[in-house]
């Protein structure tokens, strides 16, 4: 600076209908002789019916009821021999599930190696689990790498391009903007010995653009290099200043008084601000209105400077090839 997740029922006892025997008889006692024992008029014992379900007091079954009961054992027992097999059935089919399962697994991984383990879609095919590259993506192109070689910093490079519109603001400090220019005469456009540095480390352009703020007025230059080292001793070495630009609205100023003057750099450019009074008085240290209109302005001059690296490494970025 110059001043910056069975026991099956038992089948019931057949009861049968129990008989009654035949009705004890009250004759006369048998003959002697006959093997039986005598009588004597008192009732024999009951026999037992051999036909259960005989009808009371006669002698003849009821084979209906006989039948009957035949027919109901005989259900009963194809029921429990259906249960059974219908028991064993199941029992022989779970087995053999089982084993057609495991076998079938072991076929599947001699044959496909491990059973999928991802996640099974609505389709019922395997999700198969994510990949990630080991190789990590190349990093995104750095916008100072576009503003500090020449051979990729190919945008058009203009005075409007690169200072546009009427007016800049500042953190909400209005300046409004006075006369442009563009040379490539970069000693033509600067004071004392600025011109003799910009030339010895191969100035190729100089673009300049005035802005005022209430009688303030500031120059900023930016000077174009062939490399970032050229540009960042031209800063490290620079002497004198950038010439006032005058014109659209913007009288004199800087003239044979004392100004700030302040120079920087980034990438390929280097760049520097004049700052004074219009009515030409002289700045010292107690004027904080041109030290900020000086660091607003650097400022800017910076941004513009690093938005035309990011543009292009972001145009780069989205190309094919790239």
């Amino acid at each position: 600076m110059s001043f910056g997740g069975p026991q099956w029922p038992q089948e019931p006892q057949q009861q049968g209908q129990q008989g009654y025997g035949q009705q004890p008889g009250y004759g006369y006692p048998p003959q002697q002789g006959n093997g039986q024992q005598p009588g004597y008029g008192y009732p024999q014992p009951a026999q037992p019916n051999p036909f259960p379900g005989a009808q009371a007091g006669g002698d003849t079954p009821d084979w209906g009821a006989l039948a009957d009961a035949s027919a109901s054992r005989g259900r009963r027992k194809r029921l429990l021999l259906i249960a059974g097999g219908v028991l064993a059935t199941v029992a022989v089919g779970a087995i053999v599930a089982t084993a057609v399962v495991s076998t079938n697994k072991k076929n599947d991984q001699a044959k496909n190696g491990p059973v999928p383990t991802g996640t099974v879609s609505p389709t019922g095919t395997p999700t198969p689990e994510p990949t990630f590259s080991s190789v990590a993506p190349p990093p995104p192109p750095n916008p100072k790498d576009y503003i500090s070689d020449p051979k990729k910093d190919k945008a058009p490079l203009t005075a409007e391009g690169l200072f546009p519109g009427r007016k800049l603001s500042m953190n909400g400090r209005a300046y409004k903007k006075g006369a442009t220019s563009a040379t490539t005469n970069c000693a033509a456009v600067t004071q004392g010995g600025l011109g003799s540095v910009l030339k010895r480390h191969g100035c190729q352009r100089v673009l300049r653009a005035t802005y005022v703020k209430d009688g303030v007025a500031i120059t900023v230059g930016v000077a174009v290099f062939p490399s970032e080292a050229a540009a960042q001793k031209a800063k490290d070495q620079a002497t004198g200043g950038i010439a006032p630009l005058t014109g659209a609205g913007v009288g004199d100023f800087c003239h044979a008084t004392v100004c700030l003057r302040r120079s920087n750099a980034i990438g390929r450019y280097a760049y520097f601000t004049q700052a004074g009074f219009t009515d030409g008085k002289k700045v010292t240290k107690a004027d904080k209105p041109v030290f900020q209109a000086s660091d607003d302005l650097g400022t800017f001059a910076f941004n513009q400077i690093y938005a035309r690296g990011r543009a292009q490494a972001s145009a780069a970025a989205g190309a094919p090839g790239e």
